[in-house]
């Protein structure tokens, strides 16, 4: 705390003197860090009831000293402003600069900057403002001089008196829907679900208040279950009153002594400034809604990282996260969440456990990685966190078994799903992600220009694929069976890995037609019962054209959870469960999540397979728009890209299409020559056509 209170003053000080300098400047650090150190400090803040509960994984540390770099060359003599958090020197071509270090005077000439500073409390971080000088990407960091440097990070801390240590997420006070009151206790109802710091106004004398915080009614009222809770003393305190934690809930019990008076009760809702670009309307009352409250549910799991439920955990999760990733790209395009999210959840090296300890999140964060890319085309970013993926991936070969595949080791924990399976062996699912995530890392060192390793995993892949189909494919069947342990192989069969195959498009069409018709379609395989492993089910069934099938599922599944009153989407949904029953999981009356990121996945679904846009190269340098009704009358949308949203109308007669800047194409089907206001159609098959599209024009296609 020392080091930070040493420049309070001058972060200050130097707000007004740097107002009015030209160009903007941003606090910058080593990448990673900030990442790192502000994931930590969130994750610790879980509890259960008033027990602290923090995550039980290893957490890495940010570099507790960089050395800022960066060359120049002034036609005249320039003087800059520095702020620093932390004890710091700075050098100009090797020389130290004596005297008064925040104004600074850099000759005419080239010369190198050099600011080497240390904070073991948080990240080393400087903020450099002068006429063409400033602290931006341009400048390189390393752990000292002379050692190899990385380009300097930074997000959207611009001003020199908001450093990242005193970064917070905005709040805007909210009123409670409705009060009931009796004796010692109001019930707040705040209408949905939400995340904030309750607000007790007029409160007026001495004594404890305690705050039961619930996601459900029952919760709230649990006084010996709710899973959150908060108690204060208060003395002689008169006005408002502040918690200074914030809770995620729909309802709180708050109960007080009779020595206390209180008024009304509000929230100051803790949020994070997302853009509402994507959108989706449908000629379906209950798939609107559906797609609202599954934004809903992704806008409060979107903080300082994508999370996994604001009540439990608040913690960042690898497979969680890549779901959310994909939600992202078709609502709000935050890829700045996407970038803190994988630094946060890698860490630092050396590395000795999977990521979040669980086998497959390891391989999901690898394939996370290449979506940022695909939809972004964002290639600084994967750049500069190739190294530590070179390291996990170091990580992972290095624990294979004589078969060339993963399976858990001590330390590990196969997670798959909340599924009643066996998870010892090798199981199918594991070695099909291994797969995948060898694909996404070939393609990322192609993109560092690592040409050696990019061939090594493509051929790993490759022969992973082969020993797949030969372990797993049951001829006789037309299926993969589940797993294989101590050689002999188990001929359960479950949804996991059949689908996966399917949506990676490892099978031909023959294979893809009967996974379908014998396992996703099925009666008589396991049901899922998470909204997390649906995502990938569905997605697999409409990657495959079977979009009529999926809306039904979408309208059974999470219309059933809005039908039970949900105001954000579940952790897990079973429509046999009834009642307060249904709020249990992990052994305890309130244990499930009634706000979790992965029961958002309706997003991805309508985005990418009704409205039907996709990039089909990076950063949708080229892109395809081919909706599809999937039974519906009408379908209306944005989908944001990095040039601008694509805007998507579609009935059975007509189709309205606005592209963006690259290479767009719209495909569809007519049973007649179809006609466009613009454009050349061209045809590609029995009832099938393209037309191209040019960015910023909208573009009319009658059809029948």
């Amino acid at each position: 705390m020392r080091i930070h209170s040493r420049f309070i003053g001058l972060l200050l000080s130097l707000a007004c003197g740097l107002a009015g300098a030209q160009g903007t400047a941003t606090w910058i650090w080593s990448p990673g860090d900030f990442e790192i150190w502000l994931s930590n400090r969130m994750q610790v803040q879980r509890v259960e009831r008033d027990v602290a509960w923090p995550p039980f994984w290893r957490l890495y540390n940010h570099q507790p000293q960089v050395n800022f770099i960066r060359q120049v060359d002034l036609a005249a003599p320039e003087d800059v402003d520095i702020a620093v958090e932390g004890i710091y020197n700075i050098a100009i071509d090797g020389q130290f600069v004596h005297g008064d270090q925040r104004h600074v005077r850099i000759p005419a000439g080239k010369h190198t900057l050099n600011l080497q500073v240390y904070n073991a409390a948080s990240p080393p971080a400087v903020f450099v403002q002068g006429r063409t000088i400033r602290s931006d990407a341009s400048w390189s960091v390393g752990p000292r001089p002379g050692a190899p440097t990385a380009s300097a990070a930074h997000w959207n801390l611009t001003a020199p008196d908001t450093p990242p240590s005193r970064y917070r997420l905005p709040t805007r006070e909210i009123p409670a829907v409705a009060l009931t009151r009796w004796d010692g206790a109001v019930l707040v109802d705040f209408g949905r679900e939400t995340t904030g710091f309750v607000k007790l106004k007029n409160v007026s004398g001495s004594g404890k208040v305690t705050l039961y915080y619930g996601e459900s009614k029952e919760e709230a009222l649990s006084e010996q279950g709710a899973e959150t809770l908060d108690r204060f003393t208060l003395a002689d305190h008169h006005g408002d009153f502040v918690a200074p934690i914030s809770r995620a809930m729909r309802y709180v019990n708050i109960r007080f002594d009779a020595g206390l008076s209180l008024g009304d009760v509000g929230l100051l809702y803790e949020y994070s400034p997302v853009s509402h670009r994507g959108t989706f309307k449908s000629s379906d009352d209950e798939l609107n809604r559906i797609w609202d409250v599954a934004q809903r549910t992704l806008e409060l799991n979107t903080r300082e990282f994508f999370i996994d439920g604001v009540k439990r955990d608040h913690w960042v999760w690898s497979g969680d996260a890549v779901q959310t990733y994909l939600m992202n790209y078709y609502t709000f395009f935050d890829s700045d969440t996407v970038k803190r999210t994988t630094w946060a959840l890698r860490g630092a090296d050396p590395v000795d456990m999977h990521i979040n300890t669980i086998l497959d999140y390891s391989l999901y964060w690898f394939i996370g990685i290449r979506d940022y890319y695909q939809y972004t085309g964002d290639a600084d970013f994967v750049k500069s966190v190739y190294p530590r993926m070179t390291t996990l991936m170091d990580f992972v070969l290095a624990r294979r078994n004589a078969n060339g595949m993963l399976e858990g080791l001590p330390g590990d924990w196969v997670f798959v799903d909340w599924a009643d399976m066996p998870k010892e062996g090798e199981l199918a699912v594991i070695q099909l992600l291994f797969a995948r995530s060898l694909e996404a890392m070939a393609d990322c060192a192609a993109l560092a220009h690592d040409d050696a390793r990019a061939a090594t995993y493509r051929q790993l892949a490759a022969d992973l694929k082969t020993k797949i189909m030969a372990a797993f494919w049951d001829p006789r069947r037309q299926l993969f069976v589940h797993g294989r342990k101590d050689g002999r192989t188990n001929p359960l069969v479950t949804r996991h890995p059949n689908m996966f195959a399917l949506m990676f498009g490892y099978l031909d069409d023959a294979q893809a037609a009967s996974v379908r018709r014998n396992v996703l379609t099925s009666e008589t395989v396991p049901k899922i019962t998470t909204p997390y492993m649906r995502f990938y089910e569905l997605a697999a069934l409409a990657e495959s054209g079977q979009q009529r099938y999926v809306r039904g599922q979408i309208k059974d599944y999470w219309g059933g959870m809005l039908r039970a009153g949900a105001t954000c989407f579940w952790e897990q949904y079973d429509p046999k469960v009834e009642g307060a029953a249904r709020w249990a999981m992990y052994g305890k009356p309130f244990g499930m999540s009634l706000c979790h990121a992965w029961g958002a996945s309706p997003l991805y679904l309508l985005g990418k397979y009704y409205l039907g846009v996709k990039p089909t190269q990076p950063g949708y340098a080229a892109y395809v728009v081919e909706p599809d009704l999937g039974g519906l009358k009408w379908i209306d949308g944005k989908v944001p890209t990095p040039h601008g949203d694509i805007a998507v109308y579609a009935d059975a007669k007509t189709i309205r299409v606005t592209g963006v800047a690259g290479q767009g194409v719209l495909r569809f089907t007519s049973a007649t020559t179809p006609r466009s206001d613009g454009g050349t159609i061209r045809k590609t098959g029995e009832h099938r056509y393209e037309l191209p599209l040019e960015g910023g024009e909208t573009y009319i296609v009658s059809r029948k």
